[in-house]
């Protein structure tokens, strides 16, 4: 097997899988953390399909395509020696993750003989260090490792959690240190990239008349949008055309653009696809919607979506206006495909990071720019705070955040007491722009922005009293 994946998720089953079949290599699939089994996938042989719908180049894409490219998935905490013998697989040459925004972090209570260890990175030093050992140091046998996460510069990040195990394990690796870190410098190229492609996931709308498309029913079938984009950055010691020739994507039609600099492909995604979606769900949600479409075609909320969009967070990149309004436009066609209800709910799992790494650079630079806060922006922040509140929406329907244990517990203490909504409102603006470790990390005590906590506050008791369509209203 060629790729050796961890993670197990829709996204990568329908972005990594489907292209790794258009090229020819297989993939051992590997679950990064504890949890769920893999026995679904493993019941079906690891095969499952994939149904691309919606609209591509003016056409109409409506595809049902069979994955038969898995050829194992690995689960280290039920048997953490499969694990270990995929570093001896000699054909592997390919590393790909998708572990969420939350997932390259460096743990130092992870050690160099955990069986596994909790962190990925630490499960990827592991893997190098077996791989190492397994053939000698040989210069041809490292991996190009290829992070998914949707982090800036994700590979360079990536390789300074491994850099820190290498130091924390340097008495485990002993006599062999040195030789192993220069192994890793030379022979691994960690590419920072950079994916695009909208997966909702388990068609539930249509489920029937999909599964009825099948010779037996798949419990994992996926659906995605045609749509998809690839951007590689290679690394220094490594040139594109030695990536490109071991990734020959282009040959085979694929969207794979390598490259010496990702940086203005990623800040235009995030940007404009991704920030808009984060701050629209929840708005939306609260709304009483509940896919992406609906929230862009309301009248009210779509007007909002669009506001965002081209007032707030364009104006926030130093890229052609003509480029950025092409691109901005495409998203919201992608965002109104007529094939696939994208649900907003899970748009919102783990809403805060989210927002740290998708909104809050446009909303820092947008008032830089201009002395003023993007109030669209600002207004999603304060629905996602709403929705952490839990309890019931309008209708009834009860509302379920789902993110870190921490951020919870966080969102639990503000929202408690019995103090006024309008002071209740103000702790948990406060509270909230406070978590500078907990959630904003490099960013800091965002009460420092001038007008941000009272504007947070407003929408956050606005909300709470008169409910979320009088607030986007105005």
């Amino acid at each position: 097997m060629e790729i050796i994946q961890f993670g197990e998720g829709n996204f990568l089953r329908a972005f990594v899988e489907w292209i790794a079949q258009r090229l020819g290599l297989t993939v051992a699939i590997v679950k990064p953390r504890p949890g769920n089994s893999l026995d679904a996938l493993r019941a079906q042989d690891c095969r499952y399909h994939v149904n691309l719908r919606g609209m591509l180049g003016g056409k109409t894409i409506d595809s049902m395509e069979e994955i038969t490219c898995v050829a194992a998935a690995v689960n280290p905490y039920e048997d953490y020696a499969a694990f270990l013998l995929l570093a001896k697989q000699a054909d592997a040459r390919f590393i790909v993750s998708n572990t969420t925004e939350a997932g390259i972090v460096f743990d130092d209570a992870c050690g160099f003989d955990d069986a596994p260890p909790t962190s990925f990175p630490a499960k990827l030093t592991q893997l190098l260090w077996h791989r190492y050992c397994a053939f000698g140091g040989d210069p041809e046998k490292g991996f190009i490792i290829l992070p998914c996460e949707l982090i800036f510069h994700n590979g360079r990040q990536l390789k300074s959690c491994v850099d820190q195990y290498i130091e924390l394990w340097r008495e485990a690796l002993g006599e062999e240190y040195v030789q192993f870190k220069a192994w890793v410098d030379s022979a691994c190229y960690f590419c920072t990239t950079l994916v695009d492609r909208i997966v909702p996931g388990y068609p539930k709308k249509d489920v029937e008349q999909q599964q009825a498309r099948l010779p037996q029913p798949d419990p994992l079938l996926v659906q995605a949008e045609p749509y998809h984009l690839w951007v590689i950055e290679v690394p220094e010691n490594m040139s594109v055309q030695q990536l490109s020739a071991e990734l020959p994507a282009a040959e085979a039609g694929l969207n794979v653009v390598v490259t010496r600099n990702e940086g203005p492909y990623h800040e235009r995604k995030v940007t404009l696809l991704n920030g808009p979606h984060t701050v629209l769900s929840p708005v939306a949600w609260l709304a009483g919607l509940a896919i992406v479409r609906d929230a862009c075609e309301h009248e009210t909320v779509g007007a909002y979506v669009r506001h965002v969009m081209y007032d707030e967070l364009l104006p926030t990149l130093d890229m052609p206006e003509s480029e950025l309004r092409r691109y901005a436009d495409d998203v919201l066609e992608r965002f109104c495909n007529p094939f696939v209800d994208h649900q907003l709910t899970s748009i919102m799992l783990n809403s805060f990071p989210k927002y740290a790494t998708r909104d809050l650079p446009a909303l820092k630079r947008y008032y830089e720019k201009r002395g003023e806060l993007p109030r669209g922006i600002v207004l999603g922040l304060a629905a996602i705070c709403v929705y952490y509140r839990g309890g019931q929406r309008a209708d009834g329907t009860p509302i379920q955040p789902n993110d870190d244990a921490h951020i919870m517990q966080l969102l639990a203490d503000l929202w408690g007491g019995e103090n006024g909504v309008e002071s209740t409102a103000r702790r948990v603006a406060e509270g909230v722009l406070a978590a500078k470790e907990l959630i904003w990390h490099e960013h800091g005590d965002l009460n420092a922005i001038p007008g941000l906590t009272d504007m947070l506050a407003t929408y956050i008791d606005n909300i709470v009293q008169h409910g979320i369509m009088a607030v986007v209203e105005t």
